[in-house]
């Protein structure tokens, strides 16, 4: 008996099919998907540029959100040092008000009122908090409230008045890149904005003979001064003259020590690394190396006051009706701090603007590399439903023709 076989030609159509089948399917993943890359294989060059793409595009959006938080921050950030702005005016028209001497001192008594309920709203302003929960003048220690109140009792007063402010803050260096390898400062650090006069501080501890023993350094307002072993206090000096902190170094010709003068209107912080201890042997801070607290050593000399100081030091002398100071240094410290604040209005207005011009920037490389990355990467529907049908219509004749080519089965002899 002959034996009769059809595997070979049914496994070589089921083999066909398959194929058939398996470009259907992938061009309708395609098509679900959008795109025309599956594997590396279907266009390798294709691939590589849009995985860069892909990657900038990423980077881009990420910094869209970024300049786009700054704008907000700084727009708030600008309400806030306006409103303090606005403040500091009425205190100013008092001052003015207050030094005439038309005034008696009941006169005087009720202005030194008003201007101590400013000064409460002043000190509530400057302990802000912004719309993510932190601290929107304490730098980057942003869960701390940066000013506290010292209450205490004046001359004519009569009740307990804030006799004092002090910032317990840190300086402003939080950052938030914005394009490749470039930052902005998010923050300005309250005892930046909030200032009037230059800081002095003035050790009282002879240095003429001092010497580094060990390489060590020191930061002063963030700016880290790294000292070398031998390093004498005119070297201390020329190290942190070179550097990019806004103070200026000399010795002071009376106490033959360090002294700092800040070359704009702050606080000046300075702390020591933890290495080392230089700034507590040449007397500026004490031992508890705190940056945050007003840290100055005992013997030193510290002058320059925030504009709280400034208002409190005006209102005092309205309660002991002296008309003079109030119209001379009272009025001076007003105007004082008033130029501070307009000084660092402009600065967050620069920094809101440079934001923003980035954001616009950033914005239309997004839409660029968006439309390169659809060239390369996106399918183009028009060819993909041409070859989809034509797919289809194969599919179709070759399940007709399979139907009529494939032989006979034994079944079919066996019936």
């Amino acid at each position: 008996m002959r034996r009769i076989s059809s595997d070979m030609p049914t496994s070589d159509m089921q083999y066909r099919l398959r194929r058939q089948e398996e470009s259907l399917a992938n061009i309708q993943s395609k098509l679900s998907s959008n795109t025309r890359i599956k594997e590396l294989r279907d266009d390798p060059m294709a691939a590589s540029h849009s995985v860069r793409y892909d990657s900038y595009l990423t980077r881009l959006q990420r910094y869209e959100t970024n300049t786009r938080f700054a704008m907000e921050h700084y727009d708030l950030q600008d309400s806030y040092l306006r409103e303090f702005n606005d403040i500091l005016q009425r205190v100013r028209e008092l001052a003015v008000q207050g030094s005439n001497g038309i005034y008696g001192p009941d006169d005087t008594r009720y202005i030194a009122i008003e201007i101590n309920e400013l000064l409460k709203e002043l000190a509530s302003i400057a302990n802000k908090t912004g719309i993510d929960g932190k601290q929107l003048f304490a730098g980057d220690k942003a869960f701390t409230e940066p000013f506290r109140l010292i209450e205490g009792t004046v001359e004519g007063g009569g009740e307990l008045l804030i006799v004092g402010v002090e910032y317990r803050g840190a300086g402003a260096s939080r950052r938030t890149e914005i394009s490749d390898g470039t930052y902005t400062t998010l923050d300005i650090g309250g005892g930046e904005a909030f200032w009037a006069e230059r800081m002095n501080v003035i050790s009282g501890t002879d240095a003429t003979n001092y010497r580094v023993t060990q390489d060590s350094a020191f930061f002063v307002d963030g700016v880290e001064i790294k000292l070398s072993t031998g390093d004498t206090l005119h070297t201390i000096i020329a190290k942190i003259n070179e550097s990019a902190a806004p103070v200026k170094a000399y010795v002071d010709p009376e106490t033959r020590g360090l002294a700092l003068t800040g070359t704009n209107p702050h606080l000046i912080r300075m702390e020591d690394r933890q290495d080392s201890r230089v700034l507590q042997d040449l007397g500026i801070i004490r031992p508890n190396n705190d940056p945050y607290a007003t840290n100055w050593h005992e013997s030193a000399l510290v002058s320059g006051g925030s504009a709280f100081d400034m208002v409190i030091r005006l209102r005092d002398s309205l309660y002991r009706h002296d008309q003079e100071f109030a119209g001379s240094q009272g009025l001076g410290g007003i105007d004082l701090a008033l130029s501070n604040i307009a000084a660092r209005l402009t600065t967050e207005g620069s920094r809101r603007e440079r934001s923003e011009m980035t954001w616009k920037r950033v914005n239309e490389e997004i839409i660029n590399v968006s439309a390169a990355l659809g060239r390369e990467h996106s399918l183009d529907y028009t060819n993909a439903a041409m070859e989809l049908a034509m797919i289809d219509f194969a599919q179709r004749a070759a399940l007709q023709t399979a139907a009529k080519v494939i032989p006979p089965t034994l079944l079919d002899f066996l019936r």
